[in-house]
């Protein structure tokens, strides 16, 4: 899901490493920073051979985010596990509907005219700078707001926030899928390093299960970079989308039971 999305990854990370193979919520989330950021990594380098990397936005985005991740990171460790996991499921749903927002919300392509006003003449050139000066602003203050907000989220539930950062960066930026999805990837690495760093010194990281489930994942980031070049991304993105609500739900069920 990384390689061909951008994003979603971590949203089953944590569940797989809580329900399957018998980590505590925070050693998963912590063994989650590990597994998204390797396999982001991996990611954004083929991204980076191909062009599609926005370096200048996605450092900016991820810098942004480090004071947060770090607070992030100090709430987890004061946080039950149960909360941990309806946070979990309530992010889960959150990331569903904006997968499902994303694809019914789709910008269509700016028409040629719009695109070659400035060759109409110096009035036109005007009224375009005028009109992108408050956009600029306003482009700004969104990516600031979501870099934090996707700092806070990697430090404290171990995601990486690609739900979050591919619209933005379609949304706001008016980035081309490619670039959204190749930038996010370095936006995800840089979050998950920082929160990995604030827990230096913590609980020991289980590497017999992180250490292998971190392998499979970025060799399947690469393929699936090549199957999203095949399969329509509105297609794959609706599909994962209905994948996390289940496993949300199941979340949910799972620790009012046990709590």
């Amino acid at each position: 899901m990384l390689g061909g999305l951008g994003g979603g990854g971590a949203i089953l990370t944590v569940p797989a490493l809580v329900y399957l193979l018998g980590q505590s919520p925070q050693d998963a989330t912590t063994s989650s920073l590990i597994i998204v950021g390797l396999t982001a990594v991996v990611g954004a380098a083929g991204h980076a051979r191909a062009g599609t990397v926005r370096w200048r936005t996605g450092l900016t985005f991820g810098v942004t985010g480090i004071v947060a991740a770090f607070a992030g990171t100090v709430a987890n460790r004061h946080v039950p596990p149960h909360v941990l996991l309806y946070g979990f499921a309530a992010l889960m749903i959150v990331a569903a509907a904006a997968m499902l927002l994303q694809t019914a919300r789709r910008r269509p392509a700016i028409e040629p005219a719009v695109e070659s006003g400035g060759a109409r003449g110096p009035a036109g050139s005007v009224d375009v700078a005028r009109k992108a000066a408050p956009t600029r602003g306003k482009t700004a203050t969104k990516i600031i707001i979501a870099g934090l907000a996707v700092g806070f989220l990697t430090g404290f539930l171990g995601v990486g926030g690609g739900f979050v950062i591919v619209p933005a960066l379609v949304l706001a930026l008016d980035l081309p899928m490619s670039a959204a999805v190749g930038t996010s990837l370095v936006i995800i690495a840089i979050n998950s390093a920082t929160s990995l760093a604030a827990r230096a010194g913590g609980d020991p990281v289980d590497w017999a299960t992180t250490a292998p489930f971190a392998i499979a994942a970025m060799a399947a980031s690469l393929g699936g970079r090549r199957l999203a070049a095949r399969v329509p991304e509105a297609i794959a993105t609706r599909a994962f989308a209905v994948l996390v609500l289940l496993v949300a739900g199941y979340t949910i069920a799972n620790t009012v039971i046990s709590s």
